[in-house]
C-alpha cells in the first residue's frame, strides 16, 4: 500500500503532527500558481484596456459634455463611445462565472480526479487543513483582485453617469461597482469550489459553475435586486435622472386600470389616443381621468443596495465554502 492508494481518515489525519500554517500557504501558491497567474493576467489585460480607454474616454467627456446634455456631448461623446462601453460591461458581466469555473472548479476537483489529494492527507496537512488552506487563501487573493478591479472600472464608467448615458443601478453595471464585483467573484469561486468537491471532475464541475453562477446572477438582477428596500410610489411624470424605475402604472378613480406597458395600454391608446406621440399620449390619458404612477428606488439608495448585495454574496460564500470543508471532512474517499 502506498501513499497514493492508502485511504485517509479523520483520525489518521489528526494523528501527524501539522504542518505551520505559513508552509500550508507556501504550497498552496505552489500548487495554485498557475491559476492565480491566469487571473491576474485576465484582469490584467482588462486592466489595461480600461486604464487606455478610459483616459480617452475621459478627455472626450471633458472636451465635448460642457455642459452635460448639449448636442455635441450627445455626438462626440456618447455616441462615439456609448456602444464600447456597453459592450465591455456586457463582457465584463462574464469575469467573475470565469474566475470561478477556471480557478475555484478545479481547486479540489483536479486532485480529486487524479487521486493525489491522498498524498496530500498523509503530509500532516490532514483534510480539514488542507481544505482550508486552499480555498481560504486562493478565496482572499481572488477577491483582493476583483476589488483593485472593480475600482478602475468604476473610474472608467464615472463620465457615462455623468453624462446620463447610464444609471448605477443600471442590470448591466451594478454588479462591476463597488462591493458587488468582489462578492460576485468570490462567490463564484465558492460555486465553484464545491461544484469541484461534488463531482470530482474538473470538466464537468466548470460546467457546472458557469450554469449555478449563470442562474444565481439573472435571478438577482431580475428578481431579487429590486426588493432590497421598498420602493417608493410617485405619480409626478418627471423623476432624477438617478432612478431606477422598477414599475409603471396607470389607475382612474382610485383603481388600477392597466400597466405602463403592454398590449393592455396599447389597446387604450388606440382606442382614447389615436396617432399621438408618447409625450402627447400621456397628457391625453390624463384628460381621460388616468394618473401615472411610478415605483422606483431613488439614486441615493445605490450604495445601501451594494452593501446589501455584498452581504448576502458573502453570507453565501462562507456558507459554500463551509459546505465544502464539511463534505471533505466527512465524506468518503
Amino acid at each position: 500500500m502506498t501513499a497514493l492508494t492508502m485511504p485517509a481518515g479523520p483520525k489518521r489525519d489528526a494523528g501527524l503532527r501539522p504542518v505551520p500554517w505559513r508552509r500550508m500557504a507556501w504550497v498552496t501558491w505552489r500548487q495554485h500558481r498557475a491559476a492565480l497567474g491566469g487571473v491576474a493576467v485576465f484582469l490584467g489585460a482588462l486592466a489595461v484596456y480600461l486604464w487606455l480607454a478610459g483616459l480617452q474616454i475621459h478627455h472626450a467627456y471633458a472636451t465635448a459634455c460642457r455642459p452635460t446634455g448639449s448636442i455635441a456631448c450627445t455626438i462626440n461623446f456618447t455616441g462615439r463611445f456609448g456602444i464600447t462601453a456597453i459592450f465591455v460591461s456586457v463582457f465584463l458581466q462574464a469575469a467573475p462565472a470565469l474566475i470561478g469555473a477556471f480557478a475555484g472548479a478545479p481547486v479540489l476537483a483536479r486532485e480529486l480526479e487524479s487521486g493525489t489529494f491522498r498524498y496530500a492527507w498523509t503530509q500532516g496537512f490532514g483534510r480539514t487543513r488542507w481544505t482550508v488552506a486552499k480555498l481560504v487563501l486562493l478565496a482572499i487573493a481572488v477577491a483582493a483582485a476583483a476589488g483593485a478591479f472593480s475600482v478602475l472600472y468604476s473610474w472608467y464608467n464615472q463620465p457615462f453617469f455623468a453624462a446620463g448615458y447610464a444609471i448605477p443601478f443600471s442590470t448591466r453595471v451594478f454588479d462591476l461597482h463597488g462591493v458587488a464585483f468582489t462578492a460576485w467573484t468570490l462567490a463564484a469561486f465558492a460555486i465553484g469550489a464545491l461544484a469541484g468537491m461534488l463531482i470530482r471532475r474538473v470538466v464537468p464541475a466548470i460546467a457546472a459553475t458557469l450554469a449555478v453562477y449563470a442562474g444565481l446572477a439573472l435571478a438577482t438582477a431580475l428578481w431579487l435586486r429590486e426588493h432590497y428596500m421598498t420602493p417608493l410610489l410617485t405619480s409626478h411624470p418627471n423623476l432624477p435622472g438617478s432612478a431606477w424605475i422598477v414599475s409603471q402604472w396607470y389607475i382612474k378613480g382610485g383603481n388600477f386600470a392597466f400597466p405602463a406597458r403592454g398590449s393592455q395600454i396599447v389597446n387604450a391608446l388606440s382606442q382614447l389616443c389615436p396617432g399621438t406621440s408618447d409625450v402627447s399620449s400621456a397628457q391625453c390619458l390624463s384628460r381621460h381621468g388616468y394618473t401615472q404612477w411610478t415605483s422606483y428606488q431613488p439614486g441615493s439608495r445605490f450604495w445601501p443596495f451594494q452593501w446589501i448585495e455584498g452581504g448576502w454574496l458573502l453570507a453565501l460564500s462562507v456558507l459554500l465554502i463551509g459546505v465544502t470543508v464539511w463534505l471533505v471532512r466527512r465524506r468518503a474517499t
